[in-house]
């Protein structure tokens, strides 16, 4: 079912998207959700985005409007909150009467396909994690993890109208089980913000002279990231004379672990950066990235490292590989791969490694992304005409 005017005139539509895991420090589904709301607007639609957090608040932002319901924190989590209270959802979504709905969270809202199909609202799941990765995590074995992933994504294509998943490695688990509602849109990344002209001499000599190796891991110091990774694999590359120094930009649970573990080794821990152009400066100051984390279904910021012009290395088990492509190189999870995969990139001549790696991001952009969640959800390319223009 749509809303749009017949005979082919279109009008702005309202698309509520509804998330969890999303805090004003959360990284790639923030960022996300951000960029796409303003294309959203751009495009001539009413982007609204309903979160958790701590106290209720209701906002206008660049990318749309952003309403915060209370939501109980996620113990162990390092502050995330859930959207728990499903009358309040249900009644927002009630008045805020979507044109299409689009959910962000596979496990808590998967009841708003419900809510969508009795309402006659389209409704599009975003995928952004694979369930089957992250059942493993949680050291479920394989062939009881594949069974439960299975099951509850089959629930999730009975409810919702289509699916989008934004790499082939995370629409494999929806794929096998032969849906045909499901999408494969790449995330973009900002060009302009992350360049390789933010390299900023100055940063790179506060933690490395000449002679030295500069790694950053850019990523949430959570259990599913395996932080741990870099710093063991650091360890390796110190252990065979190989002069690398690591920062770790980002903040989380694990942090007081990771100062533990690193005692000894060249480790910064940089926290949370708010400021995305002081990511870029240390993204493109660093001679490699680090991605060791084995569930990441697309890794934004991957994709902001080859943006500034620094190849990665990823952990096989990933999308990541799919994104970086040449730019970068896949490890299998282990600390001593991972050196090894470092190692190897160091090999290639500078200027070569670096102008692959931003030819590699240019590839990806906001507008198609855009483009392509629009068409998910139905909706013809180009500027709707809004209700008001459209009476004129």
């Amino acid at each position: 079912m749509t809303r749009e005017p017949a005979g082919g005139e279109r009008r702005a539509l309202r698309i509520v998207r509804v998330a969890n895991f999303v805090t004003g420090r959360s990284g790639g589904l923030r960022t996300a959700l951000r960029h796409l709301g303003e294309g959203y607007l751009a495009a001539g639609h009413d982007p609204v985005l309903v979160i958790p957090g701590e106290r209720y608040a209701d906002t206008r932002q660049p990318w749309g409007r952003v309403i915060t319901l209370p939501g109980p924190l996620v113990p162990g989590s390092g502050g995330y909150r859930l959207l728990a209270d499903r009358r309040r959802v249900a009644r927002i979504l009630a008045e805020l009467a979507p044109d299409r709905l689009e959910v962000s969270d596979r496990s808590t809202l998967r009841w708003t396909g419900a809510w969508a199909r009795a309402h006659g609202v389209p409704s599009v799941m975003v995928s952004h994690e694979s369930l089957t990765g992250l059942l493993g995590q949680w050291r479920l074995p394989a062939g009881p993890g594949r069974r439960v992933a299975d099951r509850l994504n089959r629930q999730t294509l009975h409810r919702y109208d289509r699916i989008v998943c934004t790499t082939r490695w995370a629409a494999e688990e929806f794929e096998r089980l032969g849906a045909p509602d499901v999408d494969v849109v790449p995330l973009g990344v900002d060009l302009t913000t992350f360049h390789p002209d933010r390299a900023d001499p100055t940063l790179r000599e506060r933690y490395v002279d000449t002679t030295e190796v500069l790694l950053v891991h850019c990523a949430r110091l959570s259990v599913e990231k395996r932080p741990d990774l870099a710093v063991d694999a650091l360890a390796r590359l110190r252990r065979a004379g190989v002069p690398a120094v690591l920062v770790m930009l980002g903040d989380g649970p694990l942090r007081g672990a990771l100062v533990r573990r690193s005692a000894g080794l060249p480790v910064h821990f940089a926290g949370f950066l708010p400021d995305r152009s002081a990511v870029a400066a240390l993204l493109a100051a660093a001679d490699l990235v680090l991605a060791p984390g084995p569930v990441e279904t697309f890794g934004l910021a991957g994709l902001e490292a080859l943006a500034c012009g620094t190849p990665v290395v990823a952990n096989a088990a990933s999308a990541l590989p799919e994104v970086i492509g040449p730019a970068g190189l896949a490890a299998y999870g282990t600390p001593s791969a991972i050196a090894a995969a470092v190692v190897r990139l160091l090999e290639r001549p500078p200027a070569d490694r670096r102008a692959g790696a931003r030819r590699r991001a240019e590839e990806f952009s906001w507008p198609a992304a855009v483009a392509g969640f629009l068409r998910a959800h139905g909706i013809e390319a180009g500027h709707a005409q809004s209700d008001a223009s459209a009476a004129s």
